[in-house]
């Protein structure tokens, strides 16, 4: 499972090697190549990309409700459920949060308003083992770490000084990662954190 948006960003990456430390001893920061994160509505055409990541920015800023925030009542629908996945979305007519929570082996999707906190339309449920073999390694060393989503959300926002737009479960050389999209300033990054013991199977 990974980290989408819905828009082509220009990031910069950090890998923080030493996760959820209070203050990250070994970051390493990437400033060549910026990664693509690609979408649906990518065009072909940058200035038109940059204005609609323009505006989901604005969108953002002016949503009452923090993808934290979003991630808690997500969870809290179903005790117990943790999250594997959260993007903002403002290319609709309101603002919301899409949010993927793991709970009693089943992959919950939910939408909330990101000005009021309410679910928007029902929530849908699709059982893990219906996942592709990737995303059911994913999800299992996700359930055997210490470590949560949200906890990858305020690493990464310290560490790139702004707010998450976006997490996720990234894989990488049989690791199991979060990649978290953070808006800091007028520049997203992405931010590359490795929980402790999360090898995939």
């Amino acid at each position: 499972m990974t980290t989408t948006t819905r828009f082509r960003w220009q990031l910069l990456a950090i890998t923080l090697s030493a996760l959820f430390l209070a203050a990250p001893a070994r970051a390493i920061v990437t400033t060549g190549t910026p990664t693509a994160l690609h979408s649906e509505t990518d065009s072909d055409d940058p200035e038109t990309d940059r204005q609609a990541v323009s505006r989901e920015i604005e969108r953002f800023r002016s949503s009452s409700i923090s993808l934290g925030q979003a991630m808690a009542i997500a969870e809290a629908r179903h005790a117990g459920a943790t999250t594997a996945d959260v993007s903002f979305d403002g290319a609709s007519g309101v603002p919301v949060y899409r949010v993927k929570t793991v709970h009693n082996d089943r992959i919950w999707r939910h939408t909330i308003n990101a000005a009021t906190g309410e679910f928007v339309g029902g929530e849908a449920a699709l059982p893990v083992t219906e996942l592709d073999a990737e995303d059911r390694s994913n999800l299992t060393a996700l359930g055997s770490i210490r470590h949560r989503l949200a906890d990858a959300v305020r690493v990464a926002e310290r560490a790139a000084s702004g707010k998450a737009i976006s997490g996720g479960l990234v894989r990488d050389r049989g690791r199991l990662n979060f990649a978290i999209v953070v808006i800091s300033g007028d520049d997203l990054k992405e931010v590359i954190l490795e929980p402790p013991g999360a090898r995939t199977r």
